[in-house]
């Protein structure tokens, strides 16, 4: 009940802004602890006591510290901490320099090579920030200097570790950060990351555990009592990503779970609302390009710092378990899918084993909302969460389908798509709504270890939630287009599709840009087919200008939300204004021409369009009939799928993961459009005459014509 209410505040602090903001201080002093490659089951009262003493005082999560590549080095860490925005100082990767020190402060030597050669144009953001509210800085540590140093490169006061540090200089400044670097020293050599994951023995990590927990309790015990104080584990230790430390002293804040409206998570924040924080302490006005929120004590924790710690510790074996099992399940399910499309092309062009074709199409359809369904066990506490976490969603796939299959809904050839696409739409639709708890830490959904999304709707739970929600409003329309209620069969596709398309767009709940710009036409494009019209592609494109224009508008009222409570939709926004949108744009479509040569995605699209092809161009031939069967027992089932490829299509062009959209939209789409014709000749509804196959078939080309 505690961590529902605490989310319902992170989402009360996403639509009323003034709240999130209400809890700044007027300006008191804040110290940022930077202990990079500090982890929670690094923690423990005997190994690490001044940490664990602070963790009993402090608001408690996890920081993911992704910032530009899968991997974050301490020097980028240091330096996204100083933009406010993720950034990377390129090939120079690994330890931050150490700044020449001069009477009192420090400079960073060749610091310009950041905004000159690096292209880092926002490094050196918190440290202007305080300069301009006419404060100083006291940095301890090369990192640290690189957090604060303004765009000059310097730093007001400066200590190279927490020995050196001078009596009185901790209540000279109200921004202080230090650098603990003991656990990442022992990692680099030559001043990179290494590439092996076990660079240290159990006991040599423990001795740099033991040495950095002494330096970050003498800084503690120096600090005034009234010091707001942040320690973050803001940097990987090796090549492999994880979930850090993240713990905030401040009044009330112990006990509590720490999260930001930036990840709409009541125990998740990000690098850059370290700097959102130190300012929002500090009482200094937070500069627009900073995109982190500050962070806050959301609701009482359950249980003290150890339970504290050992959900923060399964949080980060979810996120670790669904990045190793990605690449491997999405293998799988092209196997499947490839090995699926020939044995029913082999088997149905015999004409033989139809009603095992069906059983496996179901189940294959299955497998996608299981795979978020399985988010209801505690799959990732138990001794092999690799075994539970695949076997929980085989076990779901198969109970889904045999669902499908059980009902009184499995004598109508519509019956099993309206349960599985029903289950898939009403699962996505209930995540949204409820805080996306199923798709963080999900093999078809995103994980804070990756860092690549937190919240809202993704780009494949998208390709799901679009195809299911179009394949259930045709079926829901079935009836009433075939008794020449068009109008009616139109409403019910446009509303639904609208009513899921705002969902999935809206900032804050599905937060999904090039969502939008896909599934507005594959609405349109559905809703025509129904009617009877035709489809142009002066239409098609129209219905993208629009879905364009849709989703631009809902940004722009993002946009004009205060800058600590926009998502990257409203952000996007100010790129266009500030002429950084084509930077993105062009990195956002990089990837998606990646995807293409994808061996995990491209099969499931090859093998899916063929087969759709060749079983309409030749349906005797190649598939017994079953899709000209499927399309003549429901016209507006066709429309459905007709326009659940064009989102696919057009999803495919505008989102980053590019041919995952399509691919999954397939696999989603295909199998129960199978499903349908299979059952639709079983029961003899249709026939396996070719005038009847030449009609269907025709009626598909006539009416996308």
């Amino acid at each position: 009940m505690r961590r529902t209410l605490a989310a319902f505040a992170l989402v009360l602090s996403v639509f009323w802004p003034a709240a999130a903001q209400a809890d700044a201080s007027a300006g008191g002093r804040v110290a940022l602890i930077g202990v990079p490659g500090l982890q929670w089951s690094d923690l423990s009262p005997e190994g690490t006591p001044n940490l664990w003493r602070l963790a009993g005082q402090s608001a408690l999560g996890s920081l993911s510290v992704r910032a530009v590549g899968r991997v974050t080095c301490p020097y980028d860490g240091w330096l996204t901490v100083s933009a406010g925005t993720r950034s990377a100082v390129g090939y120079g990767c690994g330890l931050p320099p150490a700044p020449d020190p001069g009477t009192a402060g420090a400079v960073i030597p060749g610091y310009a090579y950041l905004h000159e050669v690096a292209r880092q144009k926002n490094a050196g953001t918190l440290g202007e920030a305080v300069h301009a509210a006419g404060q100083c800085t006291l940095a301890v540590g090369p990192g640290a200097a690189l957090a604060l140093a303004d765009r000059a490169g310097k730093v007001d006061h400066y200590a190279p570790s927490p020995a050196q540090i001078a009596p009185g200089a901790l209540t000279e400044c109200r921004v202080i950060a230090v650098d603990v670097d003991d656990l990442i020293t022992p990692y680099v050599a030559g001043g990179r990351l290494p590439e092996a994951e076990e660079a240290l023995t159990a006991g040599q990590r423990a001795d740099a555990l033991r040495l950095a927990d002494a330096k970050a309790g003498a800084v503690l015990d120096a600090l005034p009592g009234d010091t707001t104080v942040l320690l973050a584990g803001l940097a990987d230790h090796g090549p492999v990503p994880h979930l850090r430390v993240a713990m905030m002293r401040a009044a009330d804040a112990s006990g509590r779970s720490l999260g930001a409206a930036s990840t709409h998570r009541a125990d998740i924040t990000i690098l850059p609302d370290i700097t959102a924080t130190m300012l929002a302490a500090a009482g200094i006005p937070t500069p627009p390009s900073v995109v982190g929120a500050p962070w806050q004590a959301g609701g009482d924790r359950t249980g003290g710092t150890e339970a504290a710690k050992a959900g923060l510790v399964d949080a980060d074996v979810a996120g670790q378990t669904v990045r190793r099992v990605g690449g491997i399940f999405f293998t799988t399910v092209a196997v499947l899918q490839v090995v699926f499309y020939l044995t029913a092309f082999l088997l149905m062009r015999r004409r033989r084993g139809l009603g095992g074709i069906r059983v496996a199409a179901l189940a294959l359809a299955s497998v996608p909302v299981s795979t978020y369904l399985v988010n209801l066990t505690p799959w990732h506490r138990g001794g092999a969460p690799v075994a539970a976490l695949v076997g929980g969603i085989v076990v779901l796939a198969l109970a889904l389908a045999a669902l499908a299959l059980a009902g009184p809904w499995r004598r109508r050839p519509l019956g099993p798509l309206a349960v599985v696409a029903g289950v898939t739409a009403a699962v996505l639709a209930g995540d949204l709504l409820t805080g996306t708890t199923l798709q963080l830490n999900s093999v078809m959904g995103y994980t804070a270890v990756v860092g690549a999304r937190y919240y809202g709707l993704g780009n494949i739970p998208f390709a799901l939630f679009a195809t299911s929600v179009l394949l259930l409003a045709t079926t829901i329309a079935h009836r009433p287009a075939g008794r020449g209620r068009r109008a009616l069969a139109v409403a019910v596709v446009t509303v639904m599709g609208c009513s899921a398309m705002i969902l999935g767009g809206w900032p804050g709940v599905g937060s999904d840009f090039g969502g939008v710009i896909a599934f507005v036409p594959g609405i349109a494009v559905t809703a025509l087919l129904i009617a009877g019209r035709r489809v142009s592609i002066v239409k098609l494109g129209a219905f993208c200008v629009v879905g364009g224009v849709t989703v631009m508008a809902i940004a722009y009222l993002d946009y004009r939300r205060p800058p600590g409570s926009q998502t990257h939709l409203g952000r996007f926004v100010g790129q266009v204004f500030t002429g950084e949108a084509m930077e993105v744009i062009g990195r956002k479509l990089g990837a998606m021409l990646g995807t293409l040569l994808s061996p995990n995605l491209m099969p499931i699209v090859i093998a899916a369009v063929a087969f759709l092809v060749y079983a309409l161009l030749r349906p005797g031939a190649a598939s017994a009939g079953v899709l000209p069967a499927a399309f003549a027992h429901s016209p507006a089932l066709q429309a459905g799928l007709i326009g659940t490829l064009v989102s696919g299509v057009v999803g495919m062009l505008v989102n980053d993961s590019g041919a995952a959209v399509l691919s999954m939209a397939l696999a989603l789409g295909v199998p129960l459009m199978l499903s349908v014709g299979l059952k639709a000749l079983r029961d003899g509804t249709v026939g396996y005459g070719e005038a009847g196959q030449e009609s269907a078939s025709s009626s598909l080309v006539s009416r996308s014509s």
